[in-house]
């Protein structure tokens, strides 16, 4: 019996959390951008780890709750059940989605941002711990997008955002000496 419980909770559990993405994507996006189907977002372990740490922390709820009291369980499941909420929240809330000639940056809480290829002027590049790379692209107003190379989707944008911002700029790809994206260089290196 103590099995069905458990396996109704993960699928209660997986089920919420299907409703949620499905109603975020109804709610917060339907721009073009959003149904191009191209994007880059946070790695799938994010949403994953989230779900399950969730799921975990339910359950120690639960059992802390059950005759035996354990408080320990009780707010230690609490604990881990926000962290997994957290982070399939942060999964669900980033992304950029980009078509044809412009791309979009939504993240949590920020009304989402629509950008030309052309707002790019600049690249940073940032390695950091465990070999991973930082490329931090800075825009014509000032702010700046971060794409980690672990991020899904990242390269072929770059790839894309290059391209276009090329063809907007009315530059040849091939007469820009920067670009190397064997070393992660799409973009000038400085500000222009």
């Amino acid at each position: 019996m103590e099995a069905l419980v458990w396996i109704l909770t993960a699928a209660l559990v997986f089920g919420v959390c299907r409703l949620v993405d499905i109603g975020f994507q109804k709610l917060f996006r339907n721009k073009a951008e959003h149904l191009s189907g191209k994007a880059v977002r946070v790695n799938k372990r994010y949403g994953v780890f989230g779900v399950i740490l969730s799921a975990v922390g339910i359950a120690a709820i639960v059992t802390g709750f059950k005759g035996t009291g354990d408080q320990v369980l009780l707010w230690g499941g609490v604990i881990v059940f926000l962290l997994g909420v957290s982070l399939a929240v942060y999964y669900l809330g980033f992304g950029i989605f980009y078509g044809e000639d412009t791309f979009l940056v939504s993240t949590l809480f920020k009304k989402s941002a629509s950008y030309p290829y052309s707002a790019i002027v600049s690249q940073k590049l940032y390695l950091i711990t465990g070999g991973n790379i930082v490329v931090e692209l800075q825009l014509e107003n000032g702010k700046t997008v971060s794409l980690q190379s672990t991020m899904e989707g990242v390269y072929p944008f770059l790839d894309t955002a290059f391209q276009r911002w090329c063809a907007q700029k009315g530059l040849d790809p091939d007469s820009c000496d920067f670009h190397d994206p064997q070393k992660s260089w799409w973009f000038p290196h400085e500000e222009a």
